[in-house]
């Protein structure tokens, strides 16, 4: 069977970045594999139903993913080498503040304290994408997100499944919306060797808990805001929410 140029080109971008993404170690869920308790244990009572660990560990991991996920789509946008790559960087900028706003307005109303910086696994993977340039930064860029978009997919579907918070049962239904959004948006690069991606989220290595968990905030540091921006022409799969 013949390969298209466009095929031969991811192949030999995955053959360059092999060990790149190898030393990344995506772990299991990118650090929401089940904990302890996970629904079963109620850890508060609140107007809009019971707070699960599940529910509580689901509205910090959203905050965080868009700590690193923002910065990497404003990065995407400056230094992608095509439309599309802008395009996919310009979607993760506008999703996640959609998402950083809908996380900022939940969580002191279930009593949960968000992070300001993500986990170091996810420091490590915005300086990874930053030390790359040209096509490799797309390659780099695009694998890193698709395989992290695809961990969270299934979970995400779990928590809306599962959770008897009407809060954190909207913020599941904008993470659906926004998620499944990015990944449509990294597929339409062409970047995207689903060979690759798919072994990497099937088959993740195991982390310690301290890489995969982002800090809390020091006391007394105020929020940190994730940035609207309606100067972008974008409308993501959460938008009008």
């Amino acid at each position: 069977m013949r390969m298209s140029r466009g095929g031969l080109g991811v192949v030999a971008l995955f053959g360059l970045l092999g060990p790149t993404l190898t030393a990344l170690a995506f772990p299991s869920l990118v650090g929401l594999e089940g904990k302890p308790g996970g629904q079963d244990r109620v850890v508060a009572s609140t107007p809009f139903g019971p707070l699960t660990e599940a529910d509580r560990d689901f509205v910090v991991k959203v905050r965080a993913a868009g700590l690193w996920e923002y910065p990497l789509g404003e990065l995407a946008m400056r230094r992608g080498t095509t439309e599309a790559m802008r395009e996919a960087g310009a979607h993760l900028v506008v999703g996640h503040a959609g998402l950083d706003a809908a996380c900022r307005r939940i969580a002191p109303r279930l009593g949960i304290t968000l992070p300001n910086r993500p986990s170091p696994q996810q420091q490590g993977f915005v300086r990874t994408v930053s030390a790359a340039s040209g096509e490799e930064f797309d390659a780099t860029a695009v694998t890193i997100m698709r395989v992290t978009h695809g961990q969270i997919f299934p979970v995400v579907a779990g928590i809306r499944a599962t959770t008897r918070n009407t809060l954190v049962r909207e913020l599941a239904d904008l993470a659906n919306d926004t998620v499944l959004d990015h990944m449509t948006v990294l597929e339409k690069t062409g970047l995207v060797g689903f060979e690759e991606v798919g072994f990497r989220q099937t088959a993740p290595a195991k982390l310690p808990g301290d890489r995969t968990t982002p800090p809390p905030p020091r006391p007394g540091e105020p929020v940190a805001v994730l940035t609207p921006r309606p100067d972008l022409d974008v409308r993501t799969g959460g938008a009008g929410r």
